[in-house]
């Protein structure tokens, strides 16, 4: 469960990225997060794993407070939330396995990362979640020569062989033709139904956030102007999310 309550994000050059939120997202949710560019989408989310440190309220995770968790405590709470980025962020010039396999460094020995020795078991779970998001073909050819949809499969597949309870994704289709954008999001949903992960996405394209997010939050200005099922949203809601500029189809906001 995460729990917000009356989280402020407030930069050090005075913008609000997050303005009195409060709310709570159970386990195994699907999420859609929207609303125009500089509303404070990616503020909630990377506030989860605390890339961005939250500048009053309360923000929890499972119980615990992660504003009070100190390094050693942070690092082990961050091995159980996912994220997943527009830019795939892969090793390109190595295997497809390879990166994968990298979900597992925080928890080698020093000198298995130093000589890169994977573990049998290890190696088994990167095929099999490869396998998961459709490319296990893949699996020994280097990245750089993927395309991007499956670049961010591996992306996903890394994120998955970390064993996660929680996966955020920044912006993960934006930089995908439609077509591709939608194979994606249906491995999003397959592993949400499957694996009960949360997922939580950050996304600009708003008819693919009803298509596949069981529930959306629609974010202005830092405040929550929307939260609740994806069936529920009208044009009048989309309105008040996007201050009447609704994003055309599969365009950005």
């Amino acid at each position: 469960m995460i729990e917000f309550k009356d989280v402020s994000k407030i930069y050090s050059n005075g913008v609000v990225g997050l303005d009195h939120v409060n709310l709570t997202i159970e386990q195994g949710e699907f999420v859609g997060i929207i609303g125009l560019s500089g509303a404070g989408k990616s503020t909630l989310l990377r506030s989860i794993n605390r890339m961005h440190d939250i500048t009053s309220g309360s923000l929890m995770v499972d119980g615990l407070e992660i504003s009070k968790l100190k390094t050693k405590e942070l690092r082990n709470f961050r091995r159980k939330i996912g994220m997943i980025f527009q830019s795939f962020n892969l090793v390109t010039r190595t295997t497809v396995i390879r990166n994968v396999l990298m979900a597992k460094v925080p928890d080698m020995t020093f000198w298995r990362v130093l000589l890169g020795v994977f573990k049998k078991e290890d190696k088994i779970e990167a095929l099999e979640n490869l396998d998961k998001v459709g490319i296990l073909d893949k699996a020994y050819i280097r990245a750089d020569q993927l395309s991007g949809g499956q670049q961010q499969r591996v992306a996903l597949a890394r994120t998955l062989t970390q064993n996660p309870q929680i996966i955020l994704a920044d912006e993960p289709v934006a930089a995908l033709d439609p077509v591709t954008a939608k194979q994606v999001m249906n491995d999003f949903k397959r592993i949400n139904q499957e694996m009960n992960i949360s997922i939580l996405i950050n996304i600009h394209h708003v008819e693919l956030a009803l298509e596949y997010a069981d529930r959306i939050i629609g974010i202005r200005a830092g405040k929550i102007v929307y939260d609740g099922p994806s069936k529920d949203v009208t044009e009048e809601v989309l309105n008040t999310i996007y201050e009447g500029k609704i994003p055309n189809e599969m365009e950005e906001a």
